[in-house]
């Protein structure tokens, strides 16, 4: 019942974080899961299932805040969906061949590094929202759907981490559409990763279960804190915890897992007390001026 609990209080962290960033929560879950020893098949499989609840949560959330560009969602979606079909033997050779705990960290690594920095060096988009439509602007989408979707089922992760940073940087979305816009592909895709790894993994339903009560209500909360911070607090929160996740997994390859674990869940605690602290602070100013 005890580490129930702890589950459950993880999955309203995560799902915090999933719907103020937009990237479905995986993308924090699947390593936290590796540094708390779970198998990185069965971590893979359990973020997978639990980012499905977090990215509808925060799709509900989103829709009613009118961030989704929807065509742009469901190309990328769609492409998504594609590549997760590839994804899938892709991990079942690494675990074949016992290679999972260092190639799966690595990948981690390597995307972490390129989409922090791309986030702190992208220059802001324009007021008004651009969505060009033309042949290379759909190029663009398809390609960024093709990625994030192989990525999303080789690691675990929502896709969302991916989609989110090249839609600000490639398409030049505002933050607040390039959340809305990734979470609804990262449902897509994450429904049919999940149904690759379905039948040939045995997941712990209990976990799950007390994972996705916590995301439910913290995608409502993340998303609703999004309209008290500016795109560039938004932007600097987001590179810093990548940063913060890549350095946990540095100490996991030398089997450091509880200072990465510690890391981590410092900065996700630091995250947590800032958002409560900024919405009570700005609630407070609105009954004063009210």
């Amino acid at each position: 019942m005890q580490d129930l609990l702890i589950y459950l209080i993880l999955g309203l962290s995560i799902g915090v974080m999933s719907g103020f960033f937009g990237i479905g929560g995986g993308f924090i879950l699947t390593p936290t899961l590796i540094l708390m020893g779970f198998a990185p098949v069965i971590a893979i499989a359990t973020s997978l299932l639990y980012t499905v609840a977090t990215s509808l949560s925060g799709v509900v959330a989103h829709f009613r805040l009118k961030n989704i560009k929807w065509e742009t969602s469901i190309i990328i979606g769609i492409s998504g969906i594609l590549a997760t079909q590839l994804a899938h033997p892709f991990v079942i050779f690494l675990g074949r061949y016992q290679l999972e705990n260092t190639v799966i960290p690595l990948m981690y690594l390597a995307l972490i590094l390129y989409f922090s920095i791309s986030i702190l060096v992208s220059k802001p988009p324009s007021k008004e929202q651009t969505n060009t439509k033309t042949k290379y602007a759909y190029v663009k989408i398809v390609l960024i759907g093709l990625f994030a979707g192989f990525v999303s089922t080789a690691l675990g992760v929502g896709g969302g981490f991916i989609i989110v940073p090249l839609l600000m940087g490639v398409l030049a979305f505002q933050p607040k559409y390039a959340v809305g816009t990734s979470l609804l592909s990262v449902f897509m895709i994450v429904v049919a990763g999940f149904t690759t790894y379905a039948s040939t993994v045995e997941l712990d339903f209990a976990v799950i279960g007390s994972l996705i009560i916590g995301a439910l209500v913290g995608g409502q909360l993340g998303a609703k804190v999004t309209k008290v911070y500016e795109d560039k607090q938004v932007k600097h929160f987001l590179a810093g915890l990548y940063i913060a996740t890549g350095v946990s997994l540095v100490f996991k390859l030398f089997h450091l897992d509880f200072f990465g674990l510690l890391i981590l869940f410092t900065y996700c605690l630091y995250m947590l007390l800032h958002f409560l602290h900024h919405t009570v602070k700005i609630r407070l100013k609105e009954k004063e001026v009210g």
